[in-house]
């Protein structure tokens, strides 16, 4: 059978999750800086998508790709590691320390920003022509988005920090959905139909996703965003990132993990 059950797919992602710390420092930034790439291109091919035909929903049906491609390939992406990496350190894995989790994510965070920070810059580059004329309506759609979800939040004070950490716990809960979908199946096309859902419904849905941030703001700032970095990271990476967190450990890999390996007694009938 292609489907896997429950109990072998939550231990896949506590295996995943040991396999990651013990990485080495050069294959975790190459596959994090490879994933932050091709998701911020995805994001890019999204947006192109949704200005050209004017229909959100065709962006969000199409953004899958992108997160399918960099799973396939076994790159790493924040959200992911988030709620992967803690499982063994919670499944006390021999050699797992929150020294050694909170090193990965480190890694992991620092690749995943310098991919997307790259790529913000080759497609500034492209639409401009080396910076040598206007962006166009792409450029002036990404920087209304950049300053609407910095200066946007940053107006209603706590409660906009607190909208979008919700957003980025409400993004990572789906993420992860689709990391988790990766495992459940030993069949490409059913690995690949698992992860498109949920990957849809937190990009249609507007939720927050730190990666896609990382290129976003940083090529909305190029194409003309009127914000500053520290209203960026303030005002949007940090609660952000946080949300991920949050939604991807404890609404996805903790309950997992705590119905489907650490399992209650079974009630004994007499």
């Amino acid at each position: 059978m292609a489907y896997l059950e429950p109990s072998e797919f939550v231990t896949k992602m506590v295996d995943s999750g040991e396999s990651k710390v013990y990485m080495s420092n050069k294959d975790t930034l190459i596959r994090a800086f490879m994933a932050g790439a091709i998701l911020a291109l995805a994001a890019m091919f999204a947006i192109t998508v949704t200005i050209k035909t004017g229909s959100p929903l065709v962006g969000a049906m199409l953004f899958p790709v992108g997160f399918i491609m960099l799973y396939l390939m076994k790159f790493d992406l924040l959200t992911g590691v988030f709620t992967l990496v803690p499982l063994a350190y919670l499944d006390k894995r021999p050699g797992v320390t929150a020294q050694r989790v909170f090193r990965n994510w480190g890694l992991v965070f620092v690749g995943n920003f310098a991919g997307a920070l790259t790529v913000a810059f080759f497609m500034s580059f492209i639409l401009t022509f080396g910076y040598s004329i206007d962006g166009g309506a792409i450029a002036e759609k990404v920087s209304s988005i950049g300053e609407s979800r910095t200066v946007g939040y940053k107006e209603h004070g706590v409660s906009g920090w607190m909208t979008i950490f919700i957003r980025g716990m409400l993004c990572n809960w789906m993420v992860s959905m689709g990391v988790v979908g990766a495992m459940i199946s030993t069949s490409a096309t059913s690995k690949m139909m698992a992860m498109w859902m949920p990957i849809m419904l937190f990009f249609f849905m507007g939720f927050e996703h730190s990666i896609v941030n990382m290129f976003l703001f940083p090529f909305s700032m190029i194409m003309g965003g009127d914000f500053t970095v520290s209203e960026y990271l303030i005002w949007n990476e940090l609660p952000t990132a946080l949300g991920n967190l949050f939604g991807g450990l404890f609404l996805v890999g903790l309950p997992l993990y705590f119905t489907h390996v650490k399992t209650g007694s079974a009630r004994q009938l007499v």
